[in-house]
């Protein structure tokens, strides 16, 4: 089902732009809008075309528009999640600025330490090297068979530039390999690249709990807010972008899990949104359960397939922390980013007119890590009744492996050298202190162990104290 989408940069939007969208919505009779997977607004069917004018900026993709892609940015991830020491929330506004022209292609631009946006989702991966200012490429066109890394690094500020000729050697060659892109791009354009001096390492982690109040340094906070069915409304969108003008709040953040993400609530503000959301009726308290799961927009049927699943699985208390799940058609072409995939097959056409059950097969992603690209069938033509226990079933074999990936040289070495440190885990939200990591929201330095932290240390998370915590699990400093 095709429906109009507005095209949202980076996934980054302010609250003024908002307000112009929910107005325009409001405006045709709608009541709500919805968010996609590539950080995009949503609108229900029979939203209309609008004159230039009254578009303004905007860019917007009607139904029978094959043209406009987004640009899926970690942009939201900064500044609350796990980050690169150089890569600012300043820098991605700035690389974001460059691209005047809306692309043809799918371009996504991420960190590869946080774990909330996809890494590998676009036809150009854009993503964070060790090395200040500098980005591995990552490309996957449309008919390619399989995903080529580009030979040199890129320069933060080439990668516009960088985009616009791989896109117009595509549309003009006929057919191009990732040698022929690197021999034309070259003669092209007069770049600041780097050579590659190690591959690229995506280190695992758990995956994050992005919903409600939560402590952002000092003095600030970031919320996170996600409406299980996805119909935000439009009348609390536009009080809550009062609200943000209000606070100097400059940016609103969509995430690729149909939520979004304010940043930047100062404190002395916490009590007037905490009373915002509570008046509203909004509940900001999701099991991460309930948050972690990838649907298409607009789908009745994956959306009952997934309240269906989290209720028989949280009816046999089932943990699935770190995991993340998907609904789709079946699409054995199509890029997921989900730590297990359910997909629903097609029926055979000559028996679309026979009511028989759908099945389902089941897959999962190598060490359940999406951005390994590489995902294993489960199991195949699985009624919906079973699919539950064949959940239950990979979570408990997640967690068997965890940690197990680790190549077994490297393991040996931490073992010989170095001391073992223990992890503790909030009861309340389920968040880690990991003293290898120490507490960087809270000026924590890398080392302290847990029992040194003052007894008024409390949850960076959701602000349980201290005594909340309990000991997870020990690991090698």
């Amino acid at each position: 089902m095709e429906l109009t989408r507005l095209i949202v940069k980076g996934g980054v939007i302010s609250p003024g732009e908002l307000r112009e969208v929910v107005n325009m919505a409001a405006d045709q009779g709608l009541d709500s809008i919805s968010f996609g997977s590539r950080q995009d607004i949503i609108f229900p069917k029979g939203f209309k075309a609008l004159d230039k004018e009254k578009m303004g900026k905007h860019h917007f993709v009607f139904p029978d528009e094959k043209s406009g892609n987004n640009i899926v940015s970690s942009y939201v991830s900064t500044d609350i999640f796990r980050n690169t020491n150089w890569l600012t929330g300043n820098k991605f506004l700035y690389i974001l600025e460059q691209f005047k022209d809306q692309p043809k292609l799918k371009v996504n631009i991420n960190d590869p330490k946080q774990q909330l946006v996809p890494l590998f989702t676009g036809h150009l991966n854009f993503i964070a090297s060790e090395h200040e200012d500098y980005w591995y490429l990552y490309i996957r066109l449309p008919k390619w068979q399989r995903m080529e890394v580009y030979p040199v690094l890129i320069y933060s500020w080439d990668i516009a530039t960088f985009y616009y000729e791989i896109e117009r050697i595509v549309t003009t060659e006929e057919s191009c390999g990732i040698d022929l892109i690197f021999s034309l791009v070259t003669e092209a354009l007069d770049t600041n690249n780097r050579t590659i001096d190690k591959p690229l390492n995506v280190p695992f982690y758990p995956f994050p709990y992005y919903e409600g109040m939560n402590r952002m340094g000092i003095d600030q906070y970031w919320l996170g807010l996600y409406w299980r069915n996805n119909l935000y409304d439009l009348d609390f969108l536009k009080e809550m972008c009062d609200l943000c003008f209000d606070c100097k709040i400059g940016k609103i953040c969509i995430t690729p899990w149909k939520s979004f993400i304010v940043k930047g609530i100062p404190k002395d503000r916490k009590l007037e949104w905490e009373k915002f959301l509570g008046k509203k009726g909004i509940n900001v308290r999701h099991s991460l359960l309930e948050l972690n799961w990838h649907l298409p927009v607009a789908m009745e049927w994956a959306l009952n397939l997934k309240t269906f699943l989290v209720r028989t699985l949280d009816q046999f208390d089932i943990s699935t922390y770190g995991l993340n799940f998907g609904i789709s058609e079946y699409n054995r072409d199509g890029h997921y980013f989900t730590s297990i995939v359910v997909e629903k097959n097609d029926l055979p056409k000559d028996l679309e007119s026979i009511k028989i059950r759908d099945t389902y097969n089941v897959l999962y992603a190598k060490n359940f890590d999406p951005n390994t690209r590489e995902y294993i069938v489960h199991s195949q033509d699985i009624d919906k009744l079973e699919l539950p226990t064949i959940l239950i079933e990979l979570s408990r074999k997640y967690f068997e492996e965890l940690g197990n990936s680790i190549p077994e040289t490297v393991e040996k070495n931490q073992k010989k050298e170095k001391p073992q440190l223990d992890i503790y885990q909030c009861q309340e939200c389920l968040s880690l202190y990991n003293p290898e990591y120490g507490d960087a929201s809270q000026n924590i330095p890398k080392g302290i162990l847990f029992t040194d932290l003052a007894e008024t240390y409390c949850c960076s998370l959701c602000e349980a104290p201290k005594s909340n915590f309990k000991i997870l699990e020990s690991v090698t400093a």
